[in-house]
């Protein structure tokens, strides 16, 4: 990811705090609306699920899908790892980025990748 990319992530979840931020990256970042009924989880607008799932038929699609923790933490919950795999497989093709954030400022965020079994974490800023 691009210096310039992950810096308009982290913009996305400093604006958002204390919810959740949602999108994905494919050469841009796309901002999406996080409809989920908690504050600690994100769901993407079914238009903008539906656009994102139409960038893999393209010849740029989406790489990464990102959210942030308002806790400060960057890292893969359990709520993660079962909305990002479906019967042991990944649900699209891509990795996540998790930023944690508290009201101040971005406090870390971390890459995860399939690894055949599960989302690990690859990469942390």
């Amino acid at each position: 990811m691009r210096a310039d990319q992950f810096e308009a992530l982290a913009a996305h979840a400093r604006e958002a705090f204390p919810h959740e931020c949602c999108g994905y990256v494919t050469d841009v970042v796309v901002r999406c609306t996080n409809v989920a009924a908690s504050d600690r989880e994100f769901a993407i607008d079914g238009a903008e699920l539906f656009a994102f799932a139409r960038t893999f038929s393209t010849a740029n699609p989406a790489r990464v899908i990102y959210h942030s923790h308002p806790n400060g933490r960057a890292y893969f919950s359990a709520t993660d790892q079962r909305a990002a795999a479906l019967d042991g497989q990944p649900t699209y093709p891509v990795d996540h980025v998790v930023i944690g954030v508290t009201a101040e400022r971005v406090v870390e965020a971390a890459r995860f990748a399939w690894d055949g079994q599960a989302y690990a974490e690859v990469e942390r800023w």
